[in-house]
């Protein structure tokens, strides 16, 4: 038997239609021979045979036993791109020749099966072109929505960034890849009709397979709505089942459950790919796709496939889009197929929510399977998700390179997780690339999380960081230059980053001592301040870390909550600026995820209190502008400055995770606020510094305190619910007694005044030290600030009865012109 090819219409000499898409066993003639089921062709109505377009499987799916299989989609068989784009836009010609000499239309595709058939559909048209989404954009108000009464996911939004896409009053095209009943469709015309009434409807699909009475059907409602309603398909049938074939085929699932998901060890590695990909293309038609997105989305797949011409190392490539996210991948598939020529086999399909048998046999269209979690945030919640034939058969070679596309928002933990998607890919091909698309918001949509190991050292699972990644900026200047401009009113400090410290190795030492002395207290600190914090709480807390010194003891909580309590919370490390306040955009971020009530703020220590009023006040500010109910309380590990209610000690002691920069928090800068990089809509910007992991200890720092948990829980058990009975209210001492200090050393500007060791430390690091104050007897457990600061040349003063163990002063009024000796017009 000869293999079947894509049929094409009179006058179509286009090379994409006549490229070999099936094996020579029609793809269902299995569930034919066993179970009775069979397709018959309506020679009549048809362009091409049913045969050639379907095969059919059998799911696990209670509304509805079979799945027919579409070998020209793309989804659940590899195909060649050009047959999928020849099969889209032969049924484009004949949406065209319905329309006639009708103008203005749209074309509205479903997920997640038709989004790049819609595509092709638009494309040939000519015409603007939106596809249905599971998935919400958080900040982006859905126009409407609609149900898919038999599929195994059955919520559709419609997430226009012009809302008028929709209401214009030409002729609206609707592309599914099978019309089975009617139903859904009808559903959204219903939908779509009372929002906006027109004349002409076209439903275009590669199969119409209603009854009579579901044509009828149709016909009703189109009449009710004062509108025509046609159908174009490529093919056109009925599919016949025996009457117990439901029956059957549940039995037949219950006796093949499911294969267990291989999980890779390690974790798998893929090659990023596409760093150069354009910002501002439209990866996806979800909120509007055009003519001119077109050109910029192809002319992105054209660069990308150049650069992966030279890195895919075999002869068998699979570009493998995921669920809705088809058509960026299908465009590459067919550039690359280009850039290769007859040096490789090229084949395109997509990952999916379908959960459908697999069976290895001969006229069986579902070979093999790959089973994952979701790794994306769809509305309808998490769940399996698969990917067929990507695995080898046992008659079949496997891919000898895997190209795996995602947006930003699919790139999480989950997909990189033991078992995920990466993982059960890398398991089955020779090489694994990852393309990571950077998704198209509109204006009002809120960005997504960062996560190690892209962004940070940190696990992906321990914190999501609300940050926008500046990396590749240029923000470092000398720490005299800052200094100079932030005094002089020339710059905040929150728009550039001082150069990072690199320790030496007596100051590494100094650390790793420090560290030892310090687990157990730091340990029972962590242990008293969740139990506070889950006392105020509940089980529900959402951990919201001020970055950077805040996220170390963040991600402690969370540990704590875990082992003693079998709690996942949630943790998000967000920015707050003294002076500009919280992230706003990050606040919203929270308000669309979790209820704003159960957010609790968490940062490392207080010195005399500033970021508690800075919280305070940006947190009923953005209460009285979102209406929302963020309570502004803040849990820290060490209240030196007597600030807040919530807090494991209020002694002032090393924090070892204050002696060192982004090497003890994640490889993560300070945060960042400049307008010339942090547009409205973005979160304050962070920078990660991937090139320290040499000498990045902050899984050493976490990983030594988490190990004290155990050793402390009794003495935490018995401390916790004192301190909760006692009276913690604030009582600023820590702002009295730099005020106090202010008058002392006449420094008018109390933000040049550092209390605490911890703030003492950060002043020797990243600012102009004038002099650092110690009481006397602390000096024994203050080595790295002497240390640093004879290595900076600061003075030291003792002072008996000083608050704090420490007080780190910044050099009032410094001009480079005076230098460290002298304040340029100040006595001295």
């Amino acid at each position: 038997m000869s293999e079947p090819t894509v049929g094409h219409s009179p006058g179509d000499t286009r090379s994409d239609a006549s490229v070999p898409i099936a094996d020579a066993v029609w793809g269902g003639q299995w569930v034919a021979d066993r179970f009775g089921v069979a397709i018959q062709d309506d020679v009549a109505r048809s362009v091409r045979p049913l045969h050639e377009l379907l095969g059919i499987a059998l799911r696990r799916n209670p509304r509805r036993a079979h799945l027919l299989v579409s070998t020209v989609l793309g989804k659940h068989i590899p195909t060649d791109p050009r047959v999928v784009r020849g099969a889209g836009r032969q049924l484009g010609r004949l949406v065209a020749e319905r329309l006639r000499s009708e103008h203005g239309a749209v074309v509205l595709g479903f997920a997640e099966t038709a989004t790049a058939l819609g595509h092709c559909v638009a494309d040939e048209l000519g015409a603007d072109y939106l596809h249905s989404t599971r998935r919400t954009v958080y900040g982006v108000q859905p126009m409407g929505g609609f149900e898919e009464e038999h599929s195994h996911a059955t919520g559709h939004l419609l997430l226009p960034e012009d809302p008028g896409l929709l209401d214009r009053v030409g002729p609206l095209v609707l592309v599914d890849d099978e019309l089975s009943t009617g139903r859904t469709i009808l559903n959204t015309i219903a939908e779509l009709h009372a929002l906006a009434p027109r004349r002409h409807y076209v439903v275009a699909t590669l199969a119409d397979l209603r009854t009579g009475a579901d044509r009828d059907r149709m016909q009703l409602c189109a009449e009710q709505l004062g509108a025509v309603v046609d159908v174009v398909a490529l093919a056109t049938g009925t599919v016949r089942r025996p009457a117990d074939f439901g029956a059957q085929a549940a039995r037949f699932v219950v006796g093949h459950p499911p294969a267990p998901a291989v999980i890779a060890q390690p974790v798998a590695v893929a090659a990023r790919v596409g760093s150069g990909w354009p910002a501002g293309v439209r990866e996806s038609a979800r909120h509007g796709f055009t003519a001119a997105d077109q050109a910029a989305l192809a002319a992105a797949a054209a660069a990308v496939a150049r650069e992966l011409a030279g890195a895919v190392g075999g002869d068998r490539v699979l570009v493998l889009g995921t669920e809705e996210l088809m058509y960026a991948p299908l465009l590459l598939a067919l550039a690359l197929a280009e850039e290769l020529g007859d040096a490789a086999l090229v084949r395109f399909s997509s990952t999916t929510r379908s959960p459908v048998i697999a069976v290895d046999e001969p006229g069986y269209p579902i070979r093999t399977a790959l089973t994952f979690a979701s790794h994306d945030q769809p509305a309808d919640g998490p769940g399996e998700r698969y990917a067929y034939n990507v695995a080898p058969s046992a008659r079949g070679p496997q891919f000898t390179d895997i190209v795996l596309v995602v947006d930003d928002a699919a790139d999480t933990p989950h997909l990189h997780a033991a078992g995920g998607l990466l993982d059960q890919v890398a398991s089955v091909c020779g090489r694994l690339h990852l393309l990571t698309l950077p998704g198209y918001r509109p204006p009002g949509a809120l960005p997504e999380p960062l996560h190690g190991p892209h962004f940070g050292s940190y696990s992906p699972a321990e914190v999501s960081w609300l940050l926008s990644d500046l990396s590749g900026h240029d923000l470092e200047a000398p720490t005299e230059e800052r200094e100079e401009a932030i005094q002089s009113g020339g710059a905040h400090y929150a728009e550039s980053l001082p150069v990072e410290y690199q320790p030496s190795a007596e100051y590494q030492e100094l650390f790793a001592i420090a560290l030892a002395q310090s687990a157990d207290r730091l340990a029972h600190a962590v242990g008293v301040v969740t139990e506070l914090v889950l006392a105020r709480r509940g089980a529900a807390t959402v951990l919201a870390s001020l970055a950077r010194a805040g996220t170390p003891v963040g991600i402690l909580m969370r540990r704590w909550a875990q082992r003693r309590h079998g709690l996942d919370l949630p943790h998000y490390a967000l920015s707050i600026v003294r002076g500009r306040g919280i992230d706003a955009v990050a606040l919203r971020y929270l308000t669309q995820r979790h209820d704003p009530a159960d957010v609790m703020f968490v940062d490392g220590w207080t010195g005399k209190g500033a970021i508690a009023r800075e919280l305070a006040a940006a947190v009923g500010a953005a209460n009285a502008e979102f209406g929302t109910a963020f309570a502004p309380d803040l849990a820290v590990l060490a209240d030196t400055g007597h600030c807040v209610e919530l807090f494991g000690t209020r002694e002032d002691y090393l924090i070892p995770s204050a002696c060192l920069n982004s090497t003890v928090s994640g490889l993560v800068s300070r945060t960042v606020l400049n307008d010339r990089l942090i547009g409205p809509g973005q979160f304050h910007g962070a920078k990660f510094y991937a090139s320290l992991a040499d000498a990045d200890v902050s899984a050493v720092f976490l990983d030594a305190v988490t190990a004290r948990f155990d050793a402390v829980a009794g003495a935490v058990a018995r401390d916790w619910p004192l301190l909760r009975d006692a009276d913690r209210r604030p009582t600023w001492a820590g702002w009295a007694a730099v005020q106090a200090i202010s008058a002392d050393y006449g420094i008018a500007d109390l933000n040049l005044i550092k209390p605490g060791v911890g703030e003492t430390t950060r002043v020797l690091l990243r600012r102009v030290p004038w002099r650092v104050l110690i009481r006397p007897d602390a000096a024994g457990e203050l080595g790295h600030v002497t240390l640093l600061a004879h290595q900076r040349g600061v003075e030291i003063v003792e002072v008996p009865d000083l608050a704090y163990r420490c007080v780190g002063l910044i050099h009032p009024g410094f001009s480079q012109r005076a230098g460290a000796a002298g304040r340029v017009g100040t006595a001295q």
